[in-house]
């Protein structure tokens, strides 16, 4: 079960990597004037979406998935774990959200500002905090 903790917490490490870098990027993106520019972030983008978060993403729900199972029935009735599974799904649609705004600005068709991804990209912190605490302190 340890093990399955460590690499879940690393899974999450990472995927909270790209959650954090990703908008900062968009904000760079959409305030670059020129296309190379553009174009080499919209690359940057497009790597760290794929290649590290969305992996990432999966490991995580994974071996979240099997420390659920492996903590069954006593995680099913702690309310701390239920708030952090609801957090954890908004978290999987910020990064859907994500994905959905790195296509639009690769096609070049995202109307956001870079004031709008500067507050967007904090999101993921705040998340971040409540699940930690959720975590350690068990509130619930």
């Amino acid at each position: 079960m340890l093990w399955l903790k460590a690499f879940h917490i690393v899974a999450v490490v990472c995927w909270f990597a790209g959650l954090f870098y990703l908008p900062r990027l968009f904000v760079y993106h959409v305030d670059t004037p020129d296309a190379a520019g553009r174009e080499r972030f919209a690359t940057m983008e497009r790597k760290l979406y794929r290649g590290i978060m969305t992996p990432s993403l999966l490991a995580t729900v994974i071996l979240g998935g099997w420390l659920l199972v492996e903590g069954w029935p006593y995680y099913a009735t702690q309310g701390w774990m239920h708030a952090k599974l609801f957090l954890a799904v908004l978290l999987i649609g910020y990064h859907h959200a994500c994905g959905v705004y790195r296509r639009q600005l690769a096609e070049e068709r995202c109307c956001r500002s870079g004031r709008f991804f500067r507050v967007f990209n904090e999101l993921p912190v705040l998340m971040l905090v409540a699940i930690v605490v959720l975590v350690v302190v068990r509130p619930f």
